[in-house]
């Protein structure tokens, strides 16, 4: 079953085309106004298909429920709670309700250049599903919550039209820099992996700190930096607690001597080797042995 129209205590309204023509033409809207905005809950059957895609920037956000979006005969977009969609304009496209899950979304069509600009900027055009941050979403629904009512209250006003305006900016803006907060803490742990795995399978070596940047894919100072933001040690510190950790386990583990493990993770004198795991572990190698474990 398809359903083109009507849910249960939904919430639409869709501009007029003369006040679209005039939104588009007043300089503090037409480079960006919403055109139609709305809410459907438990949309069951709900269904959309649009050949030759639509004339503005669609926006879909879905706070419970499922839905597929296909967008130019892509890959289907399964759409869950949380998950946010862009349907670049003029862009061939079909959206749908799941039948044993009925998703309850909330959407919006933006027109100007602008639409187009930021969806570009952030890359929320990528046909790809878009996990919204937790921080932001009550905020994002609160939004488009207010320029709901307000675009319903006074349709007719230029002033709600500006504020809505500026209110979706300020969405699609909030969005984009906490996707780009996202982007740059997943790479940030990218590289954090990288150098602790080259640590790890180099734990019998010495490793110098632009050998381990190259590793990374990073530059020393950035290396440096990140070590010191996320594990309060520099690379080296580290990397030294990491043998320690190492020879620990071979204390525990082993029946080979404490001048075979010093060699071991890669500092050839005992002695050297003794006093610094009593420094971090805060017994000597043997002393270590002989405590009880598990």
């Amino acid at each position: 079953m398809k359903k083109m129209e009507g849910f249960r205590e939904q919430r639409l309204f869709v501009l007029p085309e003369y006040m679209q023509r005039e939104l588009a033409g007043t300089e503090l809207t037409r480079q960006l106004f919403v055109s139609d905005i709305g809410f459907f809950p438990h949309a069951k059957h709900h269904y959309r298909e649009r050949t030759e895609g639509a004339d503005a920037h669609i926006f879909i956000y879905c706070i419970d429920g499922h839905g597929i979006v296909e967008i130019n005969d892509g890959e289907p977009l399964s759409i869950g709670p949380g998950s946010l969609v862009a349907i670049p304009a003029g862009m061939p496209h079909r959206y749908w309700a799941s039948e044993q899950e009925p998703w309850s979304i909330y959407w919006f069509h933006l027109k100007g250049e602008h639409a187009r600009e930021l969806t570009r900027l952030y890359g929320l055009d990528e046909h790809k599903t878009i996990s919204l941050p937790h921080s932001i979403v009550a905020d994002f629904v609160s939004s488009i919550e207010q320029s709901l009512a307000i675009i319903s209250d006074r349709p007719y006003s230029i002033h709600s039209h500006v504020y809505v305006s500026q209110t979706m900016r300020w969405i699609l803006s909030g969005v984009g820099q906490e996707l780009l907060h996202a982007s740059q803490d997943h790479k940030r742990d990218q590289y954090l992996e990288k150098a602790m795995r080259y640590m790890n399978e180099h734990v019998g070596t010495t490793v110098r700190l632009p050998e381990l940047a190259r590793s990374a894919g990073i530059s020393t100072q950035h290396l440096i930096h990140l070590f010191n933001k996320e594990t309060g040690f520099s690379p080296i510190d580290y990397f030294l607690r990491m043998k320690m950790q190492h020879a620990a386990s071979m204390l525990d583990l082993t029946n080979l001597t404490v001048r075979e493990i010093a060699v071991s993770v890669g500092l050839a004198d005992p002695y050297y080797f003794s006093r610094i795991f009593k420094k971090l572990m805060g017994y000597s190698p043997t002393e270590y042995r002989k405590i009880p474990k598990g």
